[in-house]
């Protein structure tokens, strides 16, 4: 097979957690736009790979297709930035953000399910240095956003929150097919609300690591009657250790200035991630 030689038009560049794989699938049911399924990380983890590597991602593609991307890592990574403007100057980047809080404590649970992290919340999200300080630095959108603002215009970029998924997600939709230049399509398949996995039923650590090889194999058959009915026999709903609510207000402390920093940036009021009170996580 012949390698595409088209790069993106645009890039879902994060966060982390912050339900960008809601607004991925979206756009990718849109028959005029072509994302890859698995995130290729290429400006962020693969850069070394060089860029025939990345075109392998969008091979699959029609020539009538717009070409995008999402890797939710880019947003948060150093070197992101600088690297996909050198490649992509003129790329239409989107920045899907939740309250950082909430976050971080997704980031959390994600890591704890898979084995990453075995001790309390306590231990990572209190603001002292720990093995994991992804959990709060991702959450410094404003700080990460003005690296960007400093390779691209802000006319390039569009922020978008979590909340705006939640109260009007077609809408959303058509704010940011309008900014990367697609034609609208809502896929009410796709449905309204973005995946919430930490209140999935998953199998026990120890299976799920001795599958894990076999993982891209059995992905088609997600969904299937038979297959999820069998998978429903061992898969449990994990007991994540709880966020106690005064580590919480410690958190919201820890973001209240880059927060403040965020709504000059974007211009909207961010009032309510300042609030000591525990949102869906």
């Amino acid at each position: 097979m012949m390698t595409n030689d088209r790069l993106p038009h645009f890039v879902i560049i994060g966060a982390v957690k912050g339900a960008t794989t809601w607004i991925h699938n979206q756009l990718q049911d849109n028959p005029a736009i072509y994302l890859p399924a698995p995130e290729p990380h290429f400006f962020s983890q693969d850069h070394h790979l060089g860029l025939d590597h990345y075109r392998r991602f969008f091979d699959g593609a029609r020539p009538d297709q717009m070409l995008g991307e999402k890797s939710a890592d880019y947003l948060a990574h150093p070197d992101a930035a600088e690297r996909l403007a050198v490649a992509l100057p003129k790329a239409r980047l989107v920045v899907q953000v939740r309250n950082p809080v909430d976050r971080a404590y997704s980031d959390y649970k994600m890591l704890f399910r898979r084995g990453t992290v075995t001790r309390g919340p306590e231990h990572y999200l209190d603001g002292r240095p720990s093995g994991q300080p992804r959990f709060l630095e991702d959450g410094l959108y404003a700080k990460h956003l003005r690296r960007w603002l400093d390779h691209f215009n802000a006319e390039q970029i569009k922020v978008i929150l979590f909340e705006d998924v939640k109260a009007a997600p077609e809408a959303t939709v058509a704010i940011v097919s309008d900014h990367i230049g697609a034609p609208c399509h809502y896929s009410t398949q796709v449905g309204s609300d973005p995946r919430n996995d930490s209140s999935e039923r998953f199998l026990p650590l120890p299976v799920r690591t001795a599958l894990a090889p076999l993982k891209e194999a059995v992905r088609p058959l997600r969904g299937h009657a038979v297959f999820e009915r069998v998978r429903g026999v061992f898969a449990r709903q994990i007991a994540y250790p709880p966020l106690p609510p005064e580590l919480r207000q410690r958190m919201v402390d820890y973001y209240a200035r880059d927060i403040a920093d965020l709504e000059n940036l974007i211009g909207r009021d961010l009032g309510h991630w300042k609030q000591d009170h525990q949102l869906a996580a």
